[in-house]
């Protein structure tokens, strides 16, 4: 197995891994759902590193900037909400031969 690339991602917070396992490309995501801006960087690095064995002691820097980068993104006030816009129906019968645009009501 071979890291060759690492990926933040803000909401919900996480780490995700792009690497080689016998020649194909694989991701695995590293969840990090109980992280604080109150965390200790270097206990959250550890914990992380005891359990996937594709973070070595070369890539420990990068993923300790990445879990700094997610404390600083979790201290800023969010004043989003997020609400359900609509809800698509299943249709009972299977649909063969249509098209729709891009908002789906044709």
């Amino acid at each position: 197995m071979r890291l060759k690339r690492l990926h933040i991602r803000y909401y919900p917070p996480g780490i995700i891994l792009d690497y080689e396992k016998g020649g194909q490309p694989r991701t695995k995501s590293i969840d990090l759902l109980d992280l604080t801006p109150e965390c200790d960087v270097n206990e959250v690095l550890s914990e992380i590193r005891r359990v996937e064995p594709l973070i070595t002691a070369s890539r420990a820097e990068q993923v300790k900037i990445l879990i700094q980068r997610l404390q600083d993104k979790l201290r800023q006030s969010d004043h989003r909400k997020f609400y359900l816009f609509k809800a698509l129906q299943a249709h009972i019968l299977p649909l063969t031969n249509v098209a729709f645009n891009k908002s789906g009501s044709r």
